[in-house]
């Protein structure tokens, strides 16, 4: 059951100045590209092999288990090996490496008319384009619209993660298909009512979609408070309809989906093509020159961080995502995939952890409603009853906890551990 005790949020220095009134960077196709093959622990066939000819939104593999996610080609050319290298996961997985002729050459691509498709064929064509979430978890959206449960769709423009302002650019440089996007997917999820969520704070984004959406009768623009984690999906659902649930938004009638997603489904409609290349925010106070980055996908990282002048020191940390959820990486040959949203670049945090004060600030901030402080006390004793019934699991690692730790412990990484031991004990 969820707590309401505390205020659950936190407002945060976002620090999306650094990238927000800047011009994108466009980097010219990678040389090589490499497409990881790798979702969570699926099996995923590989339809190509060394010394074939690709283009462009040619289908390179596939995930055909419980989801279906096809991977494509972001660029043509050879592909020139099938091996193994660090995935943004930071393990080993199959890539696929493709040689890039320079041609950009592009495969004979299906398109869709949404304002004549039915709902089941929009689904299809999301399912067959592989549009997955681009908030960064990358969940097929296919999935969350082959219902028939919907009643109120959420287009999440939040962006609430410090540093990121991928998704604010996407949608304010590109209105048109943000529009085109919305209207099908309205279409797509049967609902009566849509909401374009916005923080508050985003002047430039609202003056772009309130005369958007002016005089739509379905669809509203509503201004949520500059709070973290506003756009998670629990918290805004609450916020905007005061409902809650117990695991997914269809179970209250929602769906979400995110602001980019939503322009990557129109173009993928009018084009044809899938998510080939990805507008990433590069920022943190150790890149020199923060911008957002418009890169393939396949690129490595280390490509984006040098068009952003590089590093400004010695010794950084390095994160996929943002500075609250993103995941650490150990090198930055990985490269960017679908869902890559953001390059986190900071000051390696040598404070030093003290002992718990017992204060109960990441009780009452956690929007999960969790008790942080006691599953890090049951992975120390390696109590995986206790972390059961302590729904370890319904951590969303946010950061909250560790964020106001007067202690500076670092809670949210101890649960992620606890997680990991939950998840080594299923296996068993």
């Amino acid at each position: 059951m969820l707590s309401l005790i505390g205020p659950m949020r936190e407002h945060l220095d976002g620090h999306k100045e650094l990238t927000s009134e800047k011009e994108l960077i466009v980097l010219p196709p990678v040389k090589e590209a490499a497409i990881a093959l790798q979702r969570g622990n699926a099996k995923i066939q590989c339809l190509v092999q060394p010394g074939d000819d690709v283009k462009i939104g040619d289908l390179i593999a596939k995930q055909d288990d419980f989801f279906y996610v096809p991977f494509f080609a972001p660029v043509s050319g050879t592909v020139k090996a099938i091996e193994k290298r660090t995935s943004l996961t930071n393990k080993p997985a199959d890539h696929v490496i493709i040689e890039n002729d320079g041609l950009d050459r592009k495969a004979e691509l299906s398109t869709l008319n949404a304002e004549k498709a039915s709902k089941e064929e929009i689904v299809a064509f999301l399912k067959e384009k592989g549009i997955i979430g681009c908030g960064g978890a990358g969940f097929p959206a296919y999935f969350k619209y082959n219902t028939d449960k919907c009643e109120t769709l959420i287009i999440n423009c939040v962006e609430c993660e410090p540093f990121i302002t991928s998704d604010a650019y996407t949608a304010e440089h590109d209105p048109e298909d943000l529009k085109y996007g919305v209207h099908a997917l309205l279409k797509a999820s049967g609902a009566k009512k849509c909401y374009v969520a916005v923080k508050e704070t985003k002047k430039e984004l609202i003056a772009v979609l309130d005369p958007l959406f002016a005089g739509e009768k379905d669809i509203e623009v509503k201004k949520v408070p500059d709070v973290y984690p506003m756009g998670w999906e629990r918290t805004l659902v609450y916020e905007l309809i005061g409902k809650r649930y117990e695991r997914l938004p269809i179970e209250v009638g929602v769906i979400l989906s995110n602001a980019t997603t939503v322009v990557m489904s129109a173009r993928a409609m009018k084009t044809g093509l899938p998510i080939y290349e990805k507008v990433v925010t590069v920022s943190g106070e150790a890149v020199r020159d923060p911008h957002n980055v418009l890169a393939r996908v396949g690129t490595p990282i280390r490509e984006l961080v040098e068009a952003c002048g590089g590093y400004s020191a010695e010794r950084v940390s390095l994160l996929a995502g943002g500075p609250m959820m993103g995941s650490a990486l150990i090198k930055d040959e990985i490269a960017i995939g679908p869902a890559s949203n953001a390059v986190t670049v900071r000051h390696p945090d040598e404070t030093e952890a003290i002992a718990c004060l017992r204060c109960g600030k990441c009780v009452e901030h956690c929007p999960s409603g969790l008790m942080p402080v006691n599953i890090v006390n049951a992975l120390k004793a390696n109590d995986v009853d206790r972390l059961i019934k302590l729904h370890t699991t319904d951590c969303i690692e946010c950061g909250l906890c560790t964020y106001i730790c007067p202690s500076r412990i670092a809670v949210t990484d101890n649960i992620r551990r606890a997680k990991r031991l939950l998840s080594l004990k299923a296996k068993k």
